[in-house]
């Protein structure tokens, strides 16, 4: 049973209240129907149960009636939702009748569920940006406590099986941050390291790349990573964490003992932190094309509480594959 496999029964077994703000996309609606058919989740849908009961009639999707349909134009717990919203921004000159406008909106009741212990998790972005999903959640449920900044991480299940946990590895960031600094690059790297212990399963084996190998060039953006990495060494001195590592020399073992001799990670990284986007993003879309891997993502890191954020060009297994994902982010 691989990763994915493991983690679709830890959802089965202990189904998480995850909330969908995009309840009349055709896609999702899908989704909705297979996670219910199959008990993978207990679902809150945003939208008009007119509308959205009469799609799923039209389709046959006969489970979405398990779901709750929370309508923002009628629902009476609304006036909860838009004063919790004013009490969190009204230090930033948000008014109660600002609040109440913007609490409608469903990318924001949708934090605003999980923030009011309403949902343990949110779901979106089949048909909005990474931005307009993130930026709720940023002022809503803000980011974990020590961490200031949101990533996005890739699961990797590559045909490769001699690389990272039987060709399981963790990319990030590979969606959010064009240009880290040392310091979020360090973020980045504890972040991704929770996500390979909390949806792996495994101790992580953290690779801080660049185009150098202890020292093998020198240059102003290996320093960065060279600082990152000290940086992580202070922030967890218990994790497995080595850089700066040239990519071969993170995943091959022979490589690895030539370049980069006694380190811990050399040769065996099952989690990759790139330097910058371009990296990540170049990167993770490369080994998907060229190996047939299987890209699963991206999931946020860093929030308070599960937001992910899904691709406008989605299809209804990533959907089902993400709520999964997100349910099993709220069970840690």
């Amino acid at each position: 049973m691989n990763v994915l496999e493991q983690m679709f029964e830890r959802a089965k077994k202990n189904p998480q209240r995850i909330v969908l703000p995009e309840g009349d996309e055709p896609r999702t609606l899908e989704a909705a129907n297979i996670l219910l058919r199959d008990k993978l989740a207990n679902l809150i849908l945003i939208g008009d149960p007119a509308v959205i009961n009469r799609m799923a009639a039209e389709k046959g999707f006969d489970h979405i009636k398990e779901a709750t349909i929370f309508d923002p134009k009628t629902d009476p717990k609304m006036p909860v939702y838009a004063n919790l919203l004013f009490e969190l921004r009204k230090a930033k000159g948000m008014t109660e009748e600002e609040a109440a406008k913007k609490a409608q909106d469903p990318l924001y009741l949708g934090c605003l569920m999980i923030k009011n212990g309403d949902a343990d998790g949110e779901l979106a972005g089949a048909r909005g940006t990474t931005a307009d999903t993130i930026r709720p959640a940023f002022q809503i449920l803000k980011t974990k406590p020590g961490c200031k900044i949101v990533s996005g991480a890739f699961l990797m299940f590559t045909p490769a099986k001699q690389l990272g946990e039987d060709g399981f590895l963790i990319f990030a960031d590979c969606a959010v941050n064009p240009c880290p600094n040392a310091e979020e690059l360090a973020q980045i790297a504890v972040s991704t390291a929770e996500t390979a212990r909390a949806l792996g399963g495994f101790e992580p084996r953290v690779a801080m790349l660049s185009f150098s190998t202890k020292g093998s060039a020198k240059h102003e953006l290996i320093d960065k990573v060279t600082e990152a990495t000290r940086l992580v060494h202070e922030m967890a001195p218990e994790l497995q964490l080595d850089g700066e590592l040239q990519a071969d020399a993170a995943l091959i073992e022979s490589v690895g003992k030539s370049k980069a001799p006694g380190s811990p990670v050399a040769g065996k990284a099952n989690v990759l932190v790139f330097p910058d986007l371009q990296a990540g993003n170049i990167g993770y879309k490369l080994v998907e094309r060229f190996s047939g891997a299987d890209a699963v993502g991206p999931i946020l890191q860093g929030i308070a509480a599960p937001v992910n954020d899904l691709s406008r060009g989605c299809k209804v297994q990533d959907i089902v594959q993400m709520v999964v994902i997100t349910a099993n982010q709220a069970m840690k």
